[in-house]
């Protein structure tokens, strides 16, 4: 994700020769107001989203072996580390609004910070969106199949195009919404996400304890060969993976806004992502205690499927509704922050000027929304689940990298203003681990990979386009 500013008045490959701290609170006209617990909570809560209600089930369907697939959680909830680990100290040495697309821009050139935003245009929020509706309509209709025989196509034709149409009619609802105002917005967001935290909490402390599941599901394993085929599958699974985990970076994305960012940004990273990650490793714990791993193979839904298994179907009703409904917030969170940062790439003249426009009567950024919403709504018509799971977690891992790679950088440049420790460890093994799950991934899903290329491609002419005039065209 990206809620950035523009750098475009860094010289190309040039850091600012101020002190890092000192040239980053003078300009952005933003308070610095958060401590520690929020910093942790934005990143506990952009970590949970749709990943772990989702993806387990289609991990389980190409891995078939439960000791792999929570072996994977735990590699991913590693890097995840390591990556908040390098972010801390790019946070700390600048300390502004936009994660990569600061760090970027300063670190390297402003048109590498574009593609960053150009990118989380169609992938950091607008895939996220319909991911996010596709696994609400999975959820809701295992709570009320009915939904999906209406009687008005023929069968099985009717299910796959209400399932459609039901993920376009939740995005265009959440559009409206937000294009109302951002106090409605932010009270409906805030309760969504504390019923999403209490939903992951509550599974996993109620079904490990009262829950009739089984241990031996997990020796209920497939043989799982280590050639190359089945790296190709753990590297697509691993990208997966850090989807579920993307958010670790979150705080990073409001550094203008930290009370003391050279010591809170780096220490709410580290808490939130730890916390998750010991969360994501109890719940697919449940999952395989819950489901044997035949019957998680391309399941979706997991969450509804194993309260079911544990305690009964009338359980499975109202978890599945719960999730649908928790998976609101990611959804929600996705159309509240992008349009802000494409607004204010518009400002910076480095996106459509009529986005920059705010409606007078509401106070918002309504044509960004609206703009968000229907590339959100095509993706959801157009793509399957894995699909953009695929889409986005290529696209989303490759500007992190280039990003983790600026640490050496601020350390060579004498930049860095607080030296986290597992240097250089930790930043090599996020790259070393992100470049190989790219390659193999891209061997295992050559079409979707090519996509997510091709999308960062075509922000280059488009950078210049933009930059060919202050105010941006159009």
């Amino acid at each position: 994700m990206l809620t950035g500013e523009s750098g475009s008045h860094i010289n190309a490959g040039v850091m600012p020769q101020t002190p890092p701290v000192v040239a980053a609170a003078a300009g952005d006209g933003l308070q610095r107001k958060l401590g520690l617990f929020p910093l942790t909570n934005i990143v506990i809560a952009n970590m949970i989203g749709a990943g772990i209600f989702t993806t387990s089930g289609l991990l389980m369907g190409d891995l078939h072996h439960p000791g792999v697939m929570l072996a994977l959680w735990v590699v991913g909830g590693l890097i995840a580390l390591c990556g908040a680990l390098s972010y801390g100290e790019l946070g700390a040495a600048i300390p502004r609004a936009g994660g990569e697309y600061a760090f970027l821009s300063r670190l390297y050139h402003p048109g590498v910070g574009f593609l960053s935003g150009w990118v989380s245009f169609f992938v950091g929020f607008s895939a996220p969106i319909a991911a996010s509706a596709i696994g609400f309509v999975e959820y809701l209709t295992r709570a009320y199949p009915g939904l999906l025989d209406l009687g008005l196509l023929p069968e099985p034709f009717e299910a796959k195009v209400l399932k459609k149409a039901y993920a376009i009619l939740v995005i265009a609802a959440f559009t409206f919404l937000h294009t109302r105002g951002l106090e409605l917005g932010a009270r409906v967001q805030n309760g969504l996400t504390a019923l999403k935290i209490l939903i992951v909490v509550g599974l996993v402390g109620a079904g490990l304890a009262f829950g009739k599941g089984s241990l031996t599901h997990f020796a209920a394993a497939a043989p799982f060969r280590f050639d190359f085929a089945g790296w190709k599958t753990m590297g697509l699974s691993l990208m997966w993976i850090m989807f579920a985990y993307s958010g670790w970076n979150a705080s990073a994305y409001v550094g203008s806004e930290v009370r003391d960012p050279s010591r809170n940004l780096p220490r709410s990273l580290l808490l939130g992502t730890g916390i998750v990650a010991l969360l994501y490793a109890a719940v697919n714990v449940f999952y395989v205690y819950a489901v044997p791993p035949a019957d998680m193979e391309g399941v979706i839904s997991i969450g509804g499927l194993a309260a079911g298994n544990l305690f009964g179907r009338s359980a499975e009703t109202v978890i599945s509704v719960s999730i649908s409904f928790a998976l609101f917030s990611s959804l929600s969170a996705y159309l509240i922050i992008g349009p802000r940062v494409y607004y204010s790439m518009a400002k910076d003249g480095v996106f459509f000027k009529a986005i920059a426009r705010v409606s007078e009567r509401h106070g918002v950024p309504s044509r960004a929304i609206v703009l968000q919403g229907a590339i959100a709504a095509v993706m959801a018509l157009v793509g399957t689940f894995d699909q953009l799971l695929t889409y986005m977690g290529f696209s989303l891992g490759i500007f992190p990298i280039l990003a983790v790679i600026g640490v050496f950088k601020l350390r060579r440049t004498g930049l860095s203003v607080v030296r986290m420790p597992g240097f250089p460890l930790a930043p090599a093994l996020y790259v070393l681990f992100g470049v190989t799950i790219l390659v193999l991934a891209f061997l295992q899903r050559p079409f979707e990979s090519s996509i997510a290329v091709a999308t960062a491609l075509v922000g280059v002419p488009v950078y210049f386009l933009f930059k060919r005039s202050s105010n941006g065209p159009f």
